[in-house]
């Protein structure tokens, strides 16, 4: 089965450059978890299913709640503002438009090189991502996606600079991913209802190949999490 937000997170790095200072890259993969809800193969939430297709509840693609002062997700989806019109977009079954509470949250980041220089800030931010999702719902369901590159080699664009990793002074993405993945599994996972690691191989070198370390379970570690989500949906939102 093909997953939107797979295909998504792939299509970020495989035949094209990766520049990870594109701030709308987390949003442009984030949104693609809500699609992948719908079409859970039978697994879906009848609740969610429901509010999707009657536009009750939407996501608001500038992350905002009504209202709430908070930090903007990548991905945010709730109760639609009553006043506010539901908005479609081409291939999308999910509505857009204003909402009044947090239902689900998405946060992604990416780790593709230099990953423990930065495993601290992106815990960080990881963790308080969390808090604002549950400033816009009290029982919001919190989802974090975190790429971690398993590559032999990486170049990486800092504006007109380029670097290659030479695994001296700019480490090897693959000596450093096994740590980084445990850091987050011990230290992020235990503050999200779901925490999805995708493990990946990119080097950002031409022609921009892109592999999954393991593509079977990924997709199948990706699947699981989203039942465990519609699940939660229903327990916590369902009539």
């Amino acid at each position: 089965m093909s997953y939107r937000l797979l295909d998504r997170f792939r299509n970020t790095f495989e035949g094209q450059k990766y520049n990870h200072r594109r701030s709308t890259l987390g949003d442009a993969i984030a949104i693609e978890l809500f699609e992948d809800l719908v079409t859970l193969n039978g697994a879906t939430s009848s609740d969610l299913k429901e509010r999707i297709a009657q536009r009750s509840s939407v996501l608001n693609r500038a992350n905002r709640t009504r209202g709430r002062v908070a930090r903007r997700g990548d991905g945010t989806f709730g109760r639609r503002v009553p006043s506010a019109e539901a908005v479609t977009e081409d291939g999308f079954e999910v509505g857009r438009g204003q909402i009044a509470t947090v239902e689900i949250g998405v946060e992604v980041k990416i780790l593709a090189k230099a990953m423990l220089k930065q495993i601290d800030r992106v815990i960080s931010d990881l963790g308080k991502q969390v808090e604002h999702f549950r400033r816009g719902g009290r029982n919001a369901i919190s989802v974090g996606v975190v790429g971690v590159n398993f590559a032999e080699t990486y170049r990486s664009f800092e504006g007109e600079r380029v670097f290659v990793t030479d695994g001296r002074r700019y480490a090897h993405p693959v000596d450093e991913a096994a740590k980084a993945e445990q850091r987050l599994i011990a230290e992020a996972g235990p503050r999200f209802d779901e925490l999805v690691i995708l493990q990946f191989r990119a080097t950002n070198l031409e022609p921009f190949p892109f592999e999954w370390v393991d593509g079977e379970g990924t997709e199948h570690d990706y699947s699981a999490a989203l039942v465990r989500v519609s699940d939660a949906y229903s327990e916590r939102f369902g009539h």
